[in-house]
């Protein structure tokens, strides 16, 4: 489930670079899903 929120953010994130849709918000909202990926991997390997 996270890893497809993090892949539909990419997306979002590269349409957001080539046609300029929503701005700053999609920036702040990837910079969100890269920091919650890192934490659940750093969360799984010490578990």
């Amino acid at each position: 489930m996270l890893w497809t929120i993090v892949v539909i953010l990419l997306v979002l994130w590269v349409l957001g670079l080539l046609f300029h849709v929503a701005g700053a918000l999609i920036h702040v909202l990837l910079v969100i899903a890269v920091v919650v990926a890192i934490y659940k991997l750093i969360s799984r390997n010490r578990a």
